[in-house]
């Protein structure tokens, strides 16, 4: 079903394309704790296809973090270097499908959604603009 003839998708795209990067940058996480979640619930039920479909979601938005990063701040640097862990940790969850491994990296995708959203509310009280995944 295209975008035009769904309401919902259409409904999704427009937020996508309307969102400030402060927003699209929760929105990504948001994806990929869904995702993982999802993961972590395959590998339960057994269910292979399912978690590597989820996981490699998962590793597609974590790459899309990278990418979004300005290098021109030093914590980029050290975001680089977790996303990267993440990716290592996801590729071994993976393979092996350990729920124990996907776990991990969704409490801590859990907690950076959680950090970056605060850091935008607090931004936006005191009027400042939070650069997206710096």
């Amino acid at each position: 079903m295209s975008v035009g003839t769904n309401p919902y998708l259409k409904y999704r795209q427009n937020s996508i394309e309307t969102a400030s990067g402060e927003q699209l940058l929760l929105m990504l996480y948001d994806g990929a704790v869904r995702f993982l979640r999802n993961a972590v619930l395959s590998i339960e039920k057994q269910d292979f296809e399912g978690a590597h479909n989820s996981i490699v979601r998962v590793q597609d938005i974590i790459g899309e973090l990278i990418c979004t990063l300005n290098m021109d701040y030093e914590i980029s640097g050290y975001l680089r270097q977790l996303y990267e862990y993440f990716l290592e940790r996801l590729i071994e969850a993976n393979v092996k499908k350990d729920k124990d491994i996907a776990v991990e990296i969704l409490n801590f995708l859990s907690e950076l959604r959680e950090t970056w959203a605060q850091a935008v509310v607090k931004a936006r009280d005191g009027g400042m603009r939070v650069d997206s995944n710096e």
